[in-house]
């Protein structure tokens, strides 16, 4: 069996990830959708650095759950058949064991240089600034995927949900495309579609079998038992 798992910020909320949003959805009265686009940091980069220097400091202050947990010992079981595809830009899968990831709105703990292309593993504030590590120039930008520009890897997750047996959703809103529209990859060609989720989503009708409640209960119990069912297959 392969599998095509997509995780959103529902999975890392358990975690304790702040939203950096207040009782009206703003943050520091800026909406956080205009905050993230390229516009937004052409206009004034040092609120966009700010935004996401406090979401790195954050992150370092989390570690993943027992959903994260559950999808690292899937890929451990599964190897090659299973691909994960997240929508956040955390490091909770990586710290909790899954290596085949694919991060297609980038990595927060990663920074781009615009002068020379190049992307460095990156853990410290840009607000100030620094340089490149590799040219020099004062040239870094958050390496995440902001509204108007292309996700990543979009090759080969396409090509993954048109070769899966199962796609599996968890902790998404359905709101944001592509990711809203990978169900409709799957289900085209009959593929088994499966939805875990707090509350039902945008996207919930479109999904064949539906699981409601937190991350953290559901996923280990769903792991459990898709083992469980791979062990019966090769007997």
């Amino acid at each position: 069996m392969k599998v095509v798992v997509l995780t959103g910020a529902g999975i890392s909320a358990e975690s304790g990830l702040p939203t950096f949003r207040d009782a009206d959805g703003l943050w520091e009265g800026h909406d956080p959708m205009v905050v993230a686009t390229p516009e937004s940091f052409a206009a004034d980069p040092d609120l966009v650095h700010r935004f996401y220097d406090q979401r790195r400091a954050a992150l370092a202050r989390v570690e993943p759950n027992a959903a994260h947990r559950a999808l690292a010992q899937l890929e451990e079981r599964l190897g090659d058949r299973l691909l994960l595809v997240t929508q956040n830009v955390d490091d909770l899968h990586e710290r909790a064991g899954s290596r085949r990831v694919v991060h297609m709105h980038g990595r927060l703990r990663s920074a781009w240089c615009t002068a020379c292309d190049a992307r460095h593993a990156w853990t410290d504030p840009l607000g100030d600034r620094p340089p490149c590590p590799g040219c020099g120039e004062a040239a870094l930008r958050p390496d995440v995927v902001w509204f108007g520009e292309v996700p990543r890897e979009m090759e080969r997750i396409e090509r993954a949900l048109w070769e899966c047996d199962l796609f599996v959703a968890i902790g998404t809103s359905g709101v944001v495309y592509p990711a809203a529209a990978f169900v409709h990859y799957a289900s085209g060609r009959g593929t088994r579609t499966l939805e875990l989720n707090l509350d039902a989503s945008e996207a919930s009708s479109d999904f064949a079998e539906h699981r409601r409640g937190p991350a953290t209960r559901l996923v280990p119990a769903w792991v459990e038992e898709l083992l469980a069912g791979d062990l019966r297959e090769q007997e």
